[in-house]
């Protein structure tokens, strides 16, 4: 492929591919993000790309990326009729080309139904994406993230082209500003705020970092993005790139994510052949590259200085910041660092336009850049909840809305199962309760509320989740992650950590309460960086929202959640059990004896309350027993 000489012939090559896109004819696209690959993709669409060939239908086979309805993978849709099947097996594939594309048959076994058993067609009337605006996710399901070409016929380095075509940084810059955008990796700060700093700094080379260091337990937010479209990342990054004067671009992503690398390698390539990176790009005088730097998985690396000071191979530990990284930051440098979801949707303000861009969302840019939240926002749709996987919504959407609507509410609710909080931020967010279900997801209400927007993740808890056990579980997290280069941050998670595995075990005392939030409190104040001074929101939220459950493990050694096991005694109903034997089969420690049809029995002396006879059995004959309940029942 010959390189591009200008941003006009740029442009009108975009144009052309956009132009000659067939909208009509049959296209298949078969997801092939990490979770569809891990559920059997991969001999899907092969087998689909056979079929097609051998029987010389006319359609074509596209391997996208991630759809986001990860739990239902793998995912197929019939375009365009837009047709969605789920759970597709390589045994289907002849069957939909024939009935489906061929024959305009719907399948109804693929079908996705809901909890009501209602059947859905299209993938736009699918409860998960209806109520969706899926903006920087928009292309995911429809184009090849291995050609270059397929993004380019949805627009793709279009606006790049215009940005050159302009050349004035400047003004890149004020539209930046203008459009509100706040960076999605987690502490909102306003983007163009931060491209002014690095472009107004004094010093060369100057960098720009794209942080794909995405760390937070049950996030894919940014690994999808990059498995799906990494053109949109790398776009983003050009645009950024010639507003700020940055000759050099880092990708610093973790080598657990194996599939993402692979397409941000061959992505890379292409737009080098292309001549979209490079010297002189577009005949302009812009030189610019991107390189990949590859993190090893620790937590703290998602922190700025901590991820530079990987990069330049030391250890991830925070910088003192005594100036900003805009001034001062790789290899002492003017630096400006932007996570993934912040990069990719540069290229649609540019493409779209900042009236469409600050048509979305909350508050009002023109009076501040810190005035509210605009854009769309990726959730990475976790735990007790029906519909799991990516949801793009508008920001100021209500949790009721992503929880209820596109996530179908509570698994088990036939079974009583009923919300009880959500949690926001990974593991340095904080738990929100139900009585906030209505207000709007945006960066100042989650902080308002003890919480924080983060990277993206969002848990669903049911009402056998222990609050207690849930800050426990982050805190300990925290405690193997923190670099344990101040005091606060490593003695604070550790003090912690003893007091909330000491609650869960029903031996704590009513001063830890206070001792609790007199550490958080220092935490937040003395850390030395953000990882520190925001991880006590576990503990501060659940101690603010839930704190009569602290109360219960101390006063009367009981888990109201019945989860912590120290807590906790299982034993069998003898009027509801039928003897139908599961739990005694799926025992692990052959600690429930019966026989067939009759009663069967807990011995407590060899039983670990592992829950699983609680899980299996279908007729709910067996009994969790928690604080005063267990010597009423069991006398001990």
């Amino acid at each position: 492929m010959e390189k591009f000489k200008s941003p006009s012939e740029l442009e009108s090559f975009v144009n052309g591919l956009e132009s000659a896109v067939d909208h009509n004819k049959p296209k298949i696209s078969v997801c092939r993000g990490t979770g569809c690959i891990a559920s059997g993709a991969s001999k899907v669409s092969a087998k689909f790309t056979q079929v097609v060939k051998d029987k010389n239908i006319h359609a074509d086979v596209v391997e996208t990326g991630c759809h986001g309805f990860c739990e239902r993978g793998p995912l197929v849709v019939i375009h365009p009729s837009e047709t969605f099947y789920q759970k597709v097996k390589e045994t289907d594939v002849e069957e939909i080309l024939d009935k489906t594309l061929a024959g305009g048959q719907i399948i109804p076994r693929l079908q996705y139904r809901d909890e009501a058993k209602i059947a859905y067609e299209k993938e736009k009337e699918v409860p998960f994406y209806k109520d969706q605006m899926r903006v920087v996710f928009g292309m995911n399901g429809h184009i090849d993230p291995t050609r270059i070409e397929d993004y380019m016929s949805f627009g793709g380095y279009k606006a790049f082209a215009q940005v050159i075509t302009k050349g004035n940084p400047a003004s890149v810059i004020d539209t930046v500003v203008a459009s509100g955008l706040r960076g999605r990796g987690g502490a909102g700060f306003p983007a163009g705020l931060k491209w002014k700093s690095t472009a107004e700094a004094s010093g060369e080379p100057k960098y720009i970092i794209c942080n794909a260091d995405e760390g937070d337990p049950g996030a894919f937010m940014d690994r999808s993005i990059m498995e799906g479209n990494p053109h949109s990342v790398l776009e983003g990054m050009l645009i950024g790139a010639y507003a700020i004067g940055a000759s050099i671009g880092y990708i610093y992503i973790r080598n657990e994510y194996p599939l993402a690398l692979e397409r941000l390698e061959i992505a890379l390539n292409q737009a080098r052949e292309y001549g979209l990176l490079g010297e002189n790009i577009l005949g302009s005088g812009f030189n610019f590259d991107i390189l990949i730097s590859r993190g090893g998985g620790a937590f703290v690396c998602g922190e700025s200085t901590a991820l530079m000071e990987s990069i330049e191979g030391r250890v991830g530990r925070p910088r003192v910041k005594w100036k900003r990284t805009a001034i001062s930051g790789l290899w002492g440098k003017p630096t400006n660092i932007n996570n993934v979801e912040t990069w990719a949707n540069v290229p649609y303000i540019f493409l779209r336009g900042v009236d469409w861009y600050t048509s979305i969302g909350t508050g009002d840019v023109s009076k501040s850049p810190w005035n509210g939240s605009k854009g769309t926002k990726i959730f990475s749709l976790v735990g007790k909840v029906n519909n799991t996987g990516l949801v793009e919504v508008p920001m100021g959407t209500t949790l009721r809305t992503i929880v209820f609507d596109i996530g179908g509410g509570i698994k088990d609710s036939k079974k009583g199962r009923t919300f009880k909080a959500v949690q926001t931020g990974g593991p340095s967010g904080g738990c929100i309760p139900s009585e906030f279900l209505d207000i709007g997801v945006d960066f100042d209400e989650l902080t308002r509320l003890g919480s924080m927007m983060g990277s993206g993740g969002l848990i669903v808890m049911d009402d056998r989740t222990c609050m207690v056990e849930v800050a426990r579980y982050f805190v300990d997290f925290l405690k193997e992650e923190s670099c344990g280069k101040c005091t606060p941050c490593r003695e604070g998670l550790r003090a912690m950590s003893n007091i909330l595995n000491r609650i869960v075990r029903g031996h704590g005392r009513m001063e830890d309460l206070d001792l609790l939030e007199d550490l958080a409190t220092t935490m937040v104040v003395a850390s030395f960086c953000n990882l520190g001074q925001t991880a006590a929101n576990p503990v501060l939220s659940t101690l603010k929202y839930f704190r009569n459950e602290y109360i219960d493990h101390i006063q009367t050694k009981t888990c109201t959640a019945r989860q912590c096991t120290e807590l906790i005694k299982f034993t069998i109903n003898p009027e509801t059990c039928t003897g139908c034997t599961i739990c005694a089969r799926k025992c692990p420690t052959s600690a429930i004896s019966g026989e067939t049809k009759k009663v069967h029995v807990v011995d407590q002396s060899k039983c670990v309350q592992c829950g699983v006879c609680f899980d299996v059995c279908n007729f709910n004959a067996v009994n969790v027993l928690s604080g005063p309940e267990i010597k009423d029942k069991l006398g001990v």
